[in-house]
C-alpha cells in the first residue's frame, strides 16, 4: 500500500507496519527525521511542511495518516498557566480530507481539553480517531502502553526536544488502525457522515 505518514516524528505509528508498504514520511524537524530515517531506511523521508504537502500531494495515496501537533489540544492545558489559543489546523485536515482525498485516511490526536468540534470515528487509547473508514474503539493500557512503545525500540537522544518523543503513538494502535482497512470496501466521504 502506498501510505502518506505526516508528522511522522519518531515513527510509532508506523514501527509495526510491514516493510513491504511504500511508505512516504513528512516531518518538519530534520533532528527527528534523522531518527526516523535510521529506523526505517527503507521510508521516503521528506522535510518540510506537512499542512503544505498534503494539499499539494493528498491524491497520490492509498493511505494517509495525520497526527499534528497536540501540545494545544492535550488536557495538561488547563493546568497551564499561560493560555493558548488551540491550532484548529487539525480540524481543517479533516475537513479537507473528507471532502478531497478518495483514499483511506485518518487523522489522530489526544483527546482534548474542549469537546471534540467534530465527533471523532473512534479512541484509541488516549488518542481521538477520525476516519473514512470503520474502527472500533481500543481501550488505553495505562503505563504499559509507554513500556511497551521502549520495548518496541524508541530510544531517544537527549538532545532532542521530549514532547516530540513523549508524542509517538504506540505501536500496537498504529498497527491496529492499518489492519482496520484490510476488511473495508471503498472510504467514506465526509458527508456520508451526516445522514
Amino acid at each position: 500500500m502506498k501510505i502518506l505518514n505526516l508528522f511522522a516524528g519518531i515513527g510509532g505509528n508506523r514501527t509495526l507496519w510491514e516493510d513491504h508498504h511504500k511508505i512516504t514520511a513528512i516531518e518538519h524537524d530534520k533532528k527527528i527525521a534523522e531518527i526516523y530515517a535510521n529506523k526505517f531506511p527503507d521510508d521516503i523521508i521528506i522535510i518540510t511542511d506537512a499542512y503544505d504537502y498534503l494539499e499539494e500531494h493528498y491524491n497520490k495515496f492509498e493511505f494517509i495518516w495525520a497526527s499534528p501537533p497536540c501540545t494545544t489540544h492535550t488536557q495538561l492545558c488547563r493546568w497551564h498557566k499561560q493560555k493558548k489559543l488551540p491550532d484548529m489546523r487539525l480540524y481543517s485536515i479533516i475537513v479537507f480530507l473528507g471532502t478531497w482525498s478518495n483514499s483511506f485516511w485518518c487523522v489522530e490526536n489526544v483527546i482534548p481539553y474542549y469537546k471534540a468540534l467534530i465527533k471523532p470515528t473512534a479512541k484509541v487509547g488516549r488518542h481521538m480517531i477520525w476516519s473514512n473508514f470503520q474502527i472500533k474503539n481500543k481501550k488505553y493500557s495505562g503505563k504499559r502502553e509507554i513500556l511497551t512503545g521502549l520495548k518496541l525500540g524508541h530510544t531517544y537522544s537527549s538532545q532532542i526536544n521530549s514532547q516530540k518523543t513523549n508524542d509517538a503513538m504506540n505501536p500496537i494502535y498504529g498497527k491496529y488502525i492499518l489492519d482496520c482497512i484490510k476488511d473495508q470496501l471503498k472510504p467514506k466521504k465526509i458527508w456520508d457522515y451526516f445522514k
